[in-house]
């Protein structure tokens, strides 16, 4: 099944009405796009720049349920969180994996009074630290929630002697160190499209196509525009599902109704590339109180450490990018846990912004916030015809699931129509049947080499792919193929599969949301020059369009990740 942009979006225009019109590819948006299309539902989903390009993909990495949400009483969401993480690392598998999280704690008794007024007041008031007796109420009540029948270990509490034996670098002033589970998501962006994916196999009538942006309404529906060629055209439906974000107004205005549903806040963080930091972390995600209240987290993945993250209000007209204050915060924040470890500019290898679709909260600080989400519902006339909308307010990355089949159930109901089947514990994407230790993936590996691809090469595959790794490999076996120059982790006929299957509109989403070559600093002059070979013909660019992909991709690299692409000089050959 041949699922590129432009075979999409022809797709659309050759059938211009669906029973829903989800507008929104952020992880919420597929999600319910994948639910539907399970229930049989006509349904088709445009989004206006790339999947996951929004709040989605500017996460902190984490799938958690939330143990701070717990001082704001929202016992509900995070019961959801904790049922949704632990079902995420079964049936993702692949992306979502178990994250030891460590609290360094500095004080005994701090912040039992200041507790129950943030409680009942959702306020910060003056600052004091939490102690031991606080966080350890706080983790023995996370447990309750999120024991799993016993999979989950529960918390742990040491001592100095035995944290800085583990952790040498902390401050030297620790009183105790604090363990606890979580989950994280190391490519969210692959994740979305293994969710969208699985929509569109499981009901070949579903559509979705990125680059299309809902621009405004005609007599009887949405007037859509193709964003890579301009294009315009109506699209009708009986329900239209508003899966926008922190963009949720702007999208009601331009479909012809005023809302004041949505009140964002910016989230920024740094990628560093600093070995001695890493080996610090030994292993385990930092996760502490900053000394102005902000809960924020310095977190090794792989060969690099993700620090983040801000919580600010923001203009969200304007583009979401990490400010020279707030990398001076992250390093501030650093040195608060790691005294010794100096980290400057030249660590950075990537940074990223992103607005979380918060409800209005007027007075309310950000922090405190809620991250629930809650689901409003309008009638609107157009052109003679009744169609209901459906607006999505906040929602998190770890209760997707939930939410979307919330946000189905919700539209199914507009229908009159009812649900078949669940998603719940429904294997995602290459998540069926992925190897469940070192040993299984190893074994899996070994048994998936096949002339042409090595070890290293199918371990790559594996760990961007999950599972369906072995039906990428099968496509690459049938054409010719070349390893890039500048990276052993792309092939010339990998970027082919891209192109026909994950719908690639522009150079810059192979290097940010196929790969993580992005993140981790891995951009290079002669990687651009070999990518944009690579996907010119396959895209129909000519050597002026070439040149724009690579300015493009070097532009949104610079204003929007804070990277300046390495010269091919500094390549080691």
């Amino acid at each position: 099944m041949t699922t590129s942009t432009r075979a999409m979006v022809q797709k659309l225009r050759d059938n211009p009405r669906a029973s829903v019109l989800i507008i929104g590819g952020g992880i919420n948006g597929v999600g319910t796009f994948r639910d539907l299309a399970l229930q049989g539902i006509d349904v088709a989903l445009v989004e206006r720049g790339d999947y996951c390009q929004g709040a989605s993909g500017a996460s902190s990495h984490m799938i958690h349920g939330g143990i701070r949400y717990l001082e704001n009483g929202e016992f509900r969401l995070v019961r959801e969180s904790v049922i949704e993480r632990n079902a995420l690392m079964k049936i993702a598998p692949h992306y979502v994996k178990p994250l030891q999280t460590t609290i360094p704690i500095y004080t005994t008794f701090s912040g039992i009074l200041s507790a129950p007024m943030r409680f009942l007041t959702h306020k910060q008031g003056k600052q004091v630290e939490r102690g031991a007796v606080l966080i350890k109420a706080g983790l023995t009540m996370y447990d309750f929630f999120s024991r799993d029948g016993g999979n989950v270990p529960r918390h742990s509490f040491v001592g100095r002697k035995k944290a800085l034996a583990a952790m040498p670098e902390l401050r030297k002033d620790i009183k105790y160190a604090a363990t606890y589970f979580d989950a994280s998501v190391h490519n969210p962006e692959r994740l979305t499209l293994d969710v969208l994916r699985d929509g569109q196999l499981a009901n070949p009538a579903a559509r979705a196509a990125n680059y299309v942006s809902a621009i405004g309404r005609t007599e009887d529906g949405v007037l859509l525009r193709d964003e890579l060629t301009g294009e315009t055209f109506g699209f009708q439906a009986d329900v239209v599902v508003n899966a926008t974000g922190a963009w949720t107004d702007g999208t009601n205005a331009v479909l012809g109704t005023e809302t004041l549903f949505m009140g964002g806040t910016k989230g920024s963080h740094i990628v560093l590339d600093h070995p001695e930091l890493l080996k610090a972390c030994n292993g385990t995600e930092i996760f502490f109180e900053h000394v102005d209240g902000r809960i924020v987290l310095i977190y090794p993945m792989g060969d690099r450490v993700l620090v983040g993250t801000t919580d600010i209000d923001v203009d969200i007209n304007e583009q979401a990018v990490c400010t020279d204050e707030e990398i001076d915060y992250f390093f501030e924040l650093i040195g608060h846990v790691f005294p010794d470890i100096k980290v400057s500019q030249d660590h950075i290898v990537y940074s990223f912004s992103g607005v979380r679709p918060l409800p209005r909260h007027d007075d309310t600080q950000p922090g405190f916030v809620s991250r629930d989400y809650r689901i409003e519902k309008r009638e609107e006339q157009l052109g003679g015809r009744s169609v209901t909308t459906l607006s999505l307010v906040g929602g998190k990355w770890t209760t997707f699931r939930a939410l979307s089949e919330h946000l189905a159930d919700d539209t199914l109901a507009a229908l009159g129509a009812t649900r078949k089947t669940s998603t719940a514990g429904v294997a995602i994407g290459g998540g069926k049947d992925f190897p469940t230790d070192e040993a299984a993936e190893q074994e899996w590996i070994r048994k998936t080499v096949r002339p042409g691809f090595d070890e290293a090469r199918v371990r790559v595959l594996l760990t961007r792919y999950g599972t369906r790794a072995k039906d990428v490999i099968q496509y690459l076996t049938e054409g010719p193929d070349r390893i890039f120059i500048s990276t052993k982790e792309v092939s010339t006929r990998e970027c082919a599969y891209m192109v026909e299957h994950e719908q690639v509109g522009h150079l810059i989403d192979v290097l940010i949301r196929r790969t993580s070559l992005a993140f981790r600093g891995l951009v290079s002059e002669k990687l651009l020059a070999e990518l944009a070979e690579t996907l010119a013909p396959l895209l129909g660019w000519d050597a002026a369009k070439s040149a724009a992909e690579i300015e493009l991709a070097e532009k949104v690299l610079a204003e929007a990740h804070r990277v300046h692409v390495r010269s091919t000089k500094s390549l080691v050959q």
